[in-house]
């Protein structure tokens, strides 16, 4: 496997487990970047000290929407391969702050392409999410403009295979309902739920992060690849799950001398009920059982390139309403709660 591999968003609940598994894959060097200077430390340590000199190890502390750092980088170390896994990815965290979501997450996926593209690295890799389709919040369509610069990428004559992969929740991530609901079971509850009906497809962690990595093996130029999550699950059965997993007993109406109650307090701005795998088509299978591939079509690829020049230079001025205009004009799918105070 003697290869360079570089991780983007090294630190992160997917990113650091990335950079354990390719680690465990002796590259000939492992690049970690991270804007995250505690989170980059962490995950550079543990490796470091488990494989000690057995590949180079580069942690790098790093802001990739920042392309003279990603081109100097990648001029300076010949790169085989790039995983894609930076981006803020907590739904209401993005609605409250819009402007900074829509700039991490679509402006270095284009840096990124860019600097691949221009250094003539073999594989780019874009890490991408279930919100992305049919998005209801502003997270799922910043990911989705992040998928849609990767495909016009993979449409033009360039050395990289530009490929990207979509799951949906992974279990005890970063900002997951597991680690809350273990702490409010904890703390007594009561657990809080935000819809009776709300539902997820869960993934492990090193399930999810084995099969992106088998997911870049089988890229080929354009893809988009699914990972079999198996059946969605019911937000509320894995509450009640949870609590009698701890020893204790659901206080209800049913039961009042129980030890946790579950509490509905409705849906977050920007929350969907269920989540979709498909933007359109159907699923074929590759060689591996758990991954699917799709083949999604960009549409109107010469307005695309002009509004995505025009989101770059609003967000430069923090224009927020005209960044939030364009964007629902990328994604037009978008049912954004920011439409009826926009008049679009």
């Amino acid at each position: 496997f003697q290869k360079t591999i570089c991780i983007t968003g090294a630190g992160g609940s997917i990113g650091s487990e990335l950079s354990r598994q390719v680690a465990n894959l002796k590259p000939f060097r492992l690049i970690l970047i991270d804007s995250s200077e505690p989170s980059l430390y962490k995950v550079s340590e543990e490796i470091k000290n488990k494989y000690k000199d057995q590949f180079i190890l580069d942690p790098i502390i790093g802001n990739i929407t920042n392309q003279v750092f990603l081109d100097n980088l990648f001029k300076s170390i010949k790169v085989d391969s790039v995983f894609h896994a930076a981006a803020y990815k907590h739904v209401p965290l993005v609605e409250l702050n819009p402007l900074q979501g829509i700039e991490n997450n679509v402006l270095s996926t284009l840096a990124l392409c860019k600097a691949c593209e221009k250094n003539n690295i073999p594989k780019m890799l874009l890490i991408s999410t279930d919100k992305a389709v049919r998005p209801f919040n502003v997270m799922g369509a910043s990911k989705r403009v992040a998928e849609l610069l990767v495909q016009a990428f993979s449409k033009k004559k360039s050395n990289t295979c530009f490929s990207m992969v979509r799951f949906g929740n992974v279990l005890n991530s970063n900002g997951s309902v597991v680690p809350l609901f273990k702490k409010q079971i904890r703390e007594g509850g009561p657990i809080t739920i935000t819809h009776r009906e709300i539902n997820r497809y869960f993934m492990t962690i090193p399930e999810a992060a084995s099969l992106v990595i088998q997911s870049s093996f089988l890229a080929k130029g354009g893809e988009v690849f699914l990972l079999d999550m198996g059946e969605p699950v019911k937000i509320s059965s894995l509450a009640k799950q949870l609590i009698q997993l701890s020893g204790l007993k659901i206080k209800n109406k049913e039961n009042p001398n129980g030890d946790i109650e579950i509490k509905y307090v409705g849906l977050r701005p920007g929350e969907k009920l269920y989540e979709e795998l498909l933007v359109d088509g159907k699923s074929e299978p590759t060689q591996h059982p758990l991954i699917f591939k799709v083949k999604e079509e960009l549409l109107n690829e010469e307005n695309f390139w002009i509004n995505i020049e025009d989101l770059i230079g609003k967000i430069k001025i923090f224009d927020k309403k005209k960044v939030l205009e364009i964007l629902i004009k990328l994604v037009p799918e978008w049912q954004s709660s920011y439409e009826k105070d926009l008049k679009i």
